[in-house]
């Protein structure tokens, strides 16, 4: 029951995640719809562990190298999601980020 709970949590928190991003790029006084890029870091975040777990057995009690590489390359796309509008903030693409101005100045 608490694997259930937590898949719940987290697709709400993935939901209300996109909502606020929709929402942040639509709304007029923002205008700017360049974070919209953050989705293909959604989008291809799991497909490395996915492949790895397709390639690899379960069987082995020891660590996998391909797997410990599929984990890797997921971290790095998910800090990268994160890096992405600290670099259009950068750029000027978009100029109003919060966590931008407390970082850069």
């Amino acid at each position: 029951m608490a694997g259930i709970k937590a898949l719940i949590s987290l697709s709400f928190g993935g939901a209300v995640g996109l909502m606020f991003l929709m929402l942040g790029c639509a709304l007029p006084q923002y205008n700017q719809y360049w974070p919209l890029f953050v989705l293909f870091f959604y989008i291809l975040s799991p497909i490395p562990y996915c492949i790895a777990r397709r390639l690899v057995d379960d069987t082995d009690a020891t660590s996998n190298a391909c797997k410990e590489l599929a984990v890797f390359l997921t971290t790095g796309i998910v800090v990268s999601a994160f890096g992405l509008p600290i670099v259009f903030a950068r750029a000027e693409l978009v100029s109003s980020v919060s966590i931008s101005e407390n970082i850069l100045c």
